[in-house]
């Protein structure tokens, strides 16, 4: 897979994806800036894993089955890998190189002390079918942590939000039987499908947020 954050942004032809849930939602651009709330919670992931890399002095206890270790071997450990699992949102399709959502999220988190390298595991226009369907290959890498941003093209396409849960269901239990901390990142669907789809739609991601050991956002581009 391509790696880091800092990689050149991935994207499809004419892909509109989110251009017009971030019109409704007042944002400029069709990918979610590092919002110091998606920032908090992303933090919370991190500290599972370890502490800020300046002026920790307590120990660093890793969980999910992974080693405890003193401060000063913190500080010399590689930095911790939180995969950006999404469409073209996370990968920050027609952005500048540096202003996508990854780039700012590692940027974000390195500032506030955390050793973190963001890795690129998003696809513009990419589905939760897409999604379950590459999770091997996307996690090549190891991550140590995940964030599930993905289903906004469900709803633009009007998929049976059954078959999305099924989808985003499967890719969670991926990642958890591999002890990988997870934080889902929801998603509304456009109004033109109509109020029962769109209620049943976000009810999706309310019940799966409600997992335990998922960290919950409730709506990506909120912020």
């Amino acid at each position: 897979m391509k790696g880091s954050a800092t990689d050149s942004r991935r994207g499809v032809a004419g892909d509109g994806v989110m251009a017009s849930m971030a019109a409704r939602y007042g944002l400029g651009i069709p990918a979610r800036k590092a919002t110091p709330i998606l920032i908090a919670l992303v933090v919370s992931l991190a500290s599972v894993l370890a502490p800020p890399a300046r002026g920790a002095r307590t120990w660093l206890c890793q969980t999910y089955q992974t080693q405890c270790l003193k401060p000063a071997e913190a500080a010399a450990a590689p930095p911790i890998r939180i995969l950006a699992f999404g469409d073209s949102l996370a990968a920050g399709y027609g952005l500048p190189h540096g202003q996508g959502f990854e780039a700012q999220l590692e940027a974000a988190l390195r500032a506030k002390g955390y050793d973190v390298r963001i890795l690129d595991g998003a696809v513009s226009g990419d589905t939760t079918a897409g999604g379950r369907a590459r999770l091997d290959w996307a996690l090549a890498d190891q991550p140590q942590a995940a964030i599930v941003e993905l289903g906004g093209n469900d709803g633009l396409r009007g998929i049976d939000p059954r078959d999305s849960e099924a989808n985003l269901s499967a890719i969670l239990d991926a990642l958890q039987a591999r002890h990988i901390p997870v934080l889902l990142s929801g998603m509304y669907a456009p109004p033109n499908l109509g109020a029962d789809y769109e209620t049943g739609f976000r009810a999706v991601f309310d019940r799966l947020g409600k997992r335990a050991g998922v960290i919950y956002d409730p709506f990506f581009l909120d912020g």
